[in-house]
């Protein structure tokens, strides 16, 4: 007859134990919480909420005001929508920015090269068909992520340039009117999406900044 197994004693000792680092825990972030003033908690929120969609951000923003009815509408735009994490919405001192993002699944340009996939022509002129239905003047940025080509003087300048140029044409070839864009620029990787993470490949991307007048 074989031997009953034994019993593994102590094991609801190392349970317990990880129950009461868990529960310290709680209470350490509830006493912390405790000290910070409501404004700190704000800010905690806006940082955590960052990356929602351009649906979820809606709410976060005045509606009373020029940019938050207009965020609202492109908001609702089912052109933007459907693009899901390749387009992204933020509100502006000054209007509302239309990020166009490159990504691993969804590329929006050759390697190393201003112009667009076919999939980036599809969401520049989707972007586009959506502002020939408001009347702002728009600036078009180009964007580069923190890698440079060597032994070439085409650099990330060139490069940025040359996106929003490109999204500039796709734009046009949609139905937008040439004299509502303001400026067209190029600022390499100045600006990335996640400044801690400059070689991110969101960071390759073309802005649209919609001006209005608040």
């Amino acid at each position: 007859m074989p031997a009953a197994p034994a019993r593994k004693a102590g094991t609801w000792k190392m349970a317990y134990a990880d129950f009461l680092t868990a529960l310290m825990a709680f209470f350490l972030l509830m006493w912390i919480l405790s000290g910070v003033s409501p404004e700190g908690r704000d800010e905690i929120a806006s940082y955590f909420n960052s990356n929602a969609s351009p649906m979820d951000q809606a709410s976060a923003v005045q509606p009373d005001s020029a940019a938050g009815r207009l965020f609202t509408a492109l908001s609702q735009q089912s052109g933007l929508i459907e693009a899901g994490d390749s387009v992204v919405l933020a509100r502006e001192a000054d209007g509302v920015r239309i990020d166009l993002v490159d990504s691993a699944r969804h590329p929006l340009f050759d390697s190393g090269s201003g112009a667009f996939t076919q999939e980036g022509i599809a969401l520049a002129e989707a972007a586009g068909r959506v502002l020939i239905q408001f009347s702002e003047p728009v600036s078009i940025e180009g964007h580069t992520d923190a890698f440079s080509a060597t032994g070439t003087a085409y650099s990330n300048w060139e490069l940025s340039s040359d996106r929003a140029n490109e999204a500039r044409r796709a734009l046009i070839t949609a139905g937008l009117e040439p004299a509502r864009i303001r400026a067209v620029t190029g600022l390499a990787d100045t600006r990335p999406l996640d400044a801690g993470q400059p070689h991110l490949s969101a960071n390759r991307r073309v802005s649209i900044l919609v001006h209005t007048h608040d």
